[in-house]
């Protein structure tokens, strides 16, 4: 997919983690950091915990108390996290990650 844009992306949002442990298990957005050959930071937002992920950190947005999980690979963590909370929404998931999420569950597989 990414292949048919028209120009490479400065970044990618995934949904989901960069790293599913301390030790570097990659998660979906490890393996396509190393598929766009590590020039793309990868940043990944996880609306679950997965308990050995203990490298991704969490924030809180709007009203709740329940955090997203923040993992990142081309970029720090930390810059990751604060950009994911200051996207624009008053939800826990900003609203480009909420359109995003909304258009993947309509589309039907041929």
């Amino acid at each position: 997919m990414l292949a048919e844009l028209p120009a490479r992306p400065e970044l990618v949002i995934i949904d989901g983690y960069v790293h599913l442990d301390a030790s570097g298990r990659l998660g979906l957005g490890g393996h396509l950091f190393d598929a766009l050959q590590r020039e793309v930071p990868i940043v990944g937002v996880a609306k679950t915990t997965f308990r050995t992920a203990t490298t991704a950190i969490p924030i809180v947005r709007g009203s709740g108390s329940k955090p997203l999980w923040v993992s990142a690979a081309g970029l720090d963590v930390h810059t990751a996290a604060t950009h994911v909370a200051s996207m624009h929404g008053p939800y826990r998931l900003p609203t480009l990650l909420r359109e995003v999420d909304q258009l993947a569950r309509s589309c039907t597989l041929p």
